[in-house]
């Protein structure tokens, strides 16, 4: 593929039972095949390559570049997200959806937007609930040619969205996904068993997917517009699943077999309000979304 000018984007293998056998068929060739060491006997390989992008960029125009922010009982974070987000291409468009706040986040939001008439932005409230649905409701007001995801309580610096959009124009993949687990994290940024529960579901989410995935939670993932209208075409192959959109992004990137590519970022702690994870009631969550997956990713 190398000699090719192909790049592999995934590979797996079927097959290992290749006699029509009732129960031990389906078993074997659907299951077993795809698990360490039965694998290595398998009698078909496939593999999904594309052909290489090119080093230069290759866009002539600058794109416009929405950047969705799902708030809840952030206020205190409002008024660093409008000095703090940079311009990006062909300018940065602010899509703000305040998801049923307890303190004044709503109109916080407002009032900064009344002070910055020079940045583009557009305030949403929130009808269903959670941090999917949010970001889904953005992305569908979002005027863009880019989407990017930052979480309002600035845990993820704002100041490196410019690495994100340099990584997605120039091509080194077309759905970057951000990773907190490379640099050293600021103290109490995240508990240990948070980050133990983290480095064991990126290793089951990397199998499961065929791609390296480090960090699935890290809210910060930017992609292309249209690359995000296919992934919510085909959202009915997967259903309305997913209550913190991440996996609804990564699965759907993976279905469409688009190259995930992993930039680190440095993850600080919160300054202003508490966490909406509940790290055990959404340990259990993530536990279901590997099994949904088994069954409509791995094992099909």
């Amino acid at each position: 593929m190398h000699l090719a000018n192909m790049e592999v984007i995934s590979h797996w293998e079927e097959i290992l039972w290749p006699v029509n056998t009732p129960i031990l068929s389906p078993l074997l060739n659907k299951v077993i095949v795809k698990l360490w060491p039965f694998k290595w006997f398998a009698l078909s390989h496939f593999i999904i390559a594309a052909p290489a992008f090119p080093a230069a960029k290759i866009i002539s125009e600058k794109p416009l570049v929405s950047v969705i922010v799902p708030a809840r009982n952030e206020a205190g974070n409002i008024a660093q997200i409008f000095s703090r987000v940079p311009d990006m291409g062909q300018g940065t468009e602010m899509v703000f959806v305040e998801g049923h706040s307890t303190d004044d986040t709503y109109e916080v939001i407002e009032r900064e937007i009344t002070k910055h008439p020079d940045r583009k932005s557009l305030l949403i409230r929130q009808n269903g609930k959670g941090k999917g649905d949010a970001v889904r409701l953005g992305m569908s007001r979002a005027r863009g040619d880019i989407f990017m995801i930052l979480d309002a309580d600035l845990t993820v610096p704002p100041e490196d969205l410019p690495r994100f959009y340099d990584a997605l124009v120039t091509r080194k993949g077309e759905f970057i996904n951000g990773v907190r687990l490379v640099y050293p994290m600021e103290k109490e940024a995240m508990r240990f068993a948070n980050l133990l529960g983290n480095k064991f579901f990126s290793l089951i989410f990397s199998w499961l997917l065929g791609q390296p995935i480090k960090d699935t939670l890290c809210g910060t993932k930017v992609l292309w517009k249209a690359d995000y209208e296919r992934i919510a075409a085909n959202r009915s192959y997967f259903g309305d699943f997913d209550p913190f959109g991440d996996f609804d992004l990564l699965f759907g990137a993976a279905k469409l077999n688009l190259r995930i590519c992993e930039l680190p970022v440095r993850y600080g702690g919160r300054t202003y309000g508490t966490t909406n994870i509940e790290r055990w009631r959404h340990g259990w969550l993530l536990l279901r979304m590997v099994l949904f997956a088994l069954k409509r990713i791995k094992f099909v």
